[in-house]
C-alpha cells in the first residue's frame, strides 16, 4: 500500500479552513434556538423537543452523505460537491430562520415556520460539515492525523467565538437587542445574516484550494484493490464489521454529547433566572398556572448576548486545552481528564450567581469540548482502512446524534421532575445532571478499544 506523503501545515490549514465558517453557522444556532423559539412563545418544558429535529436530521443525512460521496468523483473532488451544496442551503435558511417572527404570522405558524427552518439548517449543516472530516481520513496519514484534527478544532473554536459574540456585539453598537412581542431581535438577525456571508466565503476558499486524490491514487493510498471496490456492502454490513474503537469510543460519545444538548438547551434559562434575575410571568397552559421567565424583559435578553459570551469563552478555554492535550502522552489520559474538568466545570453552573466568575466553569466545560472534538476521530480513523471511510464516519455520527435525540426527548420530561409547584423550572439542575453524565464518560473512556 502506497504512504499518505507528509502535508505542510497550511495545507493541512486549507482542508479544513471552510469549517470555520461553518462553525459559526452552528454556533449561532446552538446559543441562539432556546433564544428564538422562548421569544416567540415556547413553554420552558417544551424547549428540548425544538432541539430533536437537528440530531434527527443529522442521524440521516451524514451516513448518506458519507456513502454517497465514497462512490463520487467529479471534476471538483469526491467530498467537495457535498460541502459547497451544503453551505448554498445553509445560507438561504440563515436568512428566513431568525425572521420567524417578523412576517406577520400567528404564534403557531411562526413556531411551525421556525421549525422548519431549523430542521433544513442543521440539515444543511450537517452536509457541510461532514466532509471536512472525510477530507482529513482521506488525504492524512496516520502520523499527522492529532495534527489535522487539532487545526480543526482550533478552526471550530475560533468560528464558535466569533458565532457566539456577534449578537453581543451588534447589541455593543447599538442596534437593538429588544424587540415587539414574538419578534426577534435585530442583533439576532444580523448576526446570521454576517454568518451567512462568512460561511459562503470560508466554503469557495477551500473548494479552490483543496484538491482532492483522484479515484486510482486514492486507492494506491488507502489499500483499496480492484475486487474491493466492487464490493456489494450496505451500512448495516459495514456495522457488524466495525472495528471495536467504533463501539467503545461510541459509548463514551453518547454521555458527552447527552450533556451538551442539555447545555445548548438550558443554558439561556439558567443565565437569565440565576444570573441576570430575570422577573417572571404567570401564564396559563391547559387551565393550569405556570410561572416562566418573561421572555421580553431586557433581563432576559441581556442574559441571551451573555450566553453568547459564556460560550465564547467555552471556545476560548477550548483553544487553549487543545493545545495542552498533545503534550499528554496518553489519548485516553487525555479525553477522561478533559471530560473530568468538564464535568465539574456544568456542576459548578449550578452555585454561581455572579456573571464573572461563571466564566470560570465555562473554561472548564472548554476542556471537555476540545476533547470531544479532535480525540475521538483522530482514535476512530487509526483504527480504519479501506474505501469505505466516509460511511463509517457518517454512521459514527450516529454517536454524537442519537444521545442528542434522547436528551432532546427525555429533557422536559426530567425537568419536569426537578420542578415544584408555583415555582420556575429550575434549568440549572440539568446543566448539573450535564455534568455527572460527563464524569460518566470520563470513567468509560478506559474500555476504549484503541488500534495499537
Amino acid at each position: 500500500m502506497k504512504k499518505i506523503p507528509d502535508l505542510s501545515f497550511w495545507k493541512l490549514w486549507n482542508i479544513s479552513f471552510g469549517f470555520f465558517g461553518v462553525q459559526i453557522a452552528y454556533a449561532l444556532q446552538s446559543a441562539n434556538i432556546s433564544r428564538i423559539f422562548s421569544t416567540l412563545g415556547a413553554d420552558p418544558h417544551s424547549l428540548s423537543y425544538f432541539w430533536i429535529l437537528p440530531p434527527l436530521a443529522g442521524i440521516v443525512v451524514q451516513p448518506l452523505i458519507g456513502a454517497l460521496s465514497d462512490k463520487t468523483w467529479t471534476r471538483y473532488g469526491r467530498r467537495i460537491p457535498y460541502l459547497f451544496v451544503g453551505a448554498l442551503i445553509a445560507v438561504l435558511v440563515m436568512c428566513l430562520l431568525p425572521n420567524a417572527g417578523s412576517f406577520g404570522m400567528s404564534v403557531a405558524s411562526a413556531m411551525i415556520f421556525g421549525l422548519f427552518s431549523l430542521m433544513f439548517l442543521d440539515t444543511s449543516i450537517n452536509i457541510a460539515m461532514q466532509p471536512f472530516k472525510m477530507m482529513v481520513g482521506d488525504m492524512v496519514n496516520e502520523k499527522q492525523k492529532g495534527l489535522a484534527y487539532s487545526i480543526q478544532s482550533f478552526l471550530c473554536n475560533a468560528g464558535s467565538l466569533a458565532g457566539y459574540l456577534f449578537p453581543f456585539l451588534f447589541a455593543l453598537v447599538g442596534i437593538s437587542n429588544v424587540a415587539p412581542k414574538g419578534v426577534v431581535p435585530d442583533s439576532v438577525i444580523y448576526s446570521f445574516y454576517i454568518g451567512a456571508l462568512i460561511l459562503i466565503l470560508c466554503v469557495f476558499y477551500t473548494t479552490i484550494k483543496v484538491k482532492e486524490y483522484p479515484p486510482a491514487l486514492y486507492a494506491e493510498y488507502h489499500g483499496i484493490s480492484a475486487s474491493l471496490k466492487d464490493e456489494k456492502t450496505n451500512m448495516f454490513q459495514l456495522l457488524l464489521r466495525a472495528p471495536k474503537t467504533f463501539w467503545t469510543v461510541g459509548l463514551v460519545q453518547f454521555f458527552c454529547w447527552a450533556a451538551f444538548m442539555f447545555m445548548w438547551t438550558y443554558t439561556n434559562g439558567t443565565v437569565a433566572a440565576n444570573v441576570f434575575n430575570t422577573p417572571v410571568v404567570e401564564i396559563l397552559k391547559d387551565g393550569v398556572s405556570h410561572w416562566v421567565l418573561d421572555t421580553q424583559s431586557q433581563q432576559y435578553q441581556n442574559a441571551g448576548d451573555w450566553v453568547g459570551i459564556l460560550f465564547a469563552i467555552q471556545a476560548v478555554g477550548s483553544v487553549i486545552w487543545a493545545t495542552v492535550i498533545p503534550s499528554i502522552k496518553s489519548r485516553k489520559l487525555a479525553y477522561s481528564l478533559s471530560l473530568i474538568l468538564g464535568g465539574v466545570g456544568f456542576i459548578s453552573v449550578g452555585f454561581i450567581a455572579d456573571p464573572y466568575w461563571i466564566f470560570v466553569s465555562f473554561l472548564l466545560i472548554g476542556c471537555a469540548w476540545a476533547a470531544m472534538l479532535a480525540l475521538p476521530f483522530t482514535i476512530l480513523t487509526n483504527s480504519l482502512t479501506g474505501g469505505h471511510m466516509g460511511t463509517y464516519l457518517g454512521l459514527f455520527n450516529g454517536t454524537i446524534c442519537i444521545p442528542q435525540i434522547i436528551a432532546a426527548v427525555v429533557g422536559g420530561w426530567i425537568l419536569k421532575m426537578f420542578t415544584s409547584e408555583g415555582t420556575v423550572p429550575p434549568e440549572e439542575n440539568m446543566l448539573m445532571l450535564a455534568g455527572v453524565l460527563l464524569l460518566v464518560g470520563a470513567f468509560c473512556v478506559n474500555i476504549i478499544k484503541e488500534k495499537k
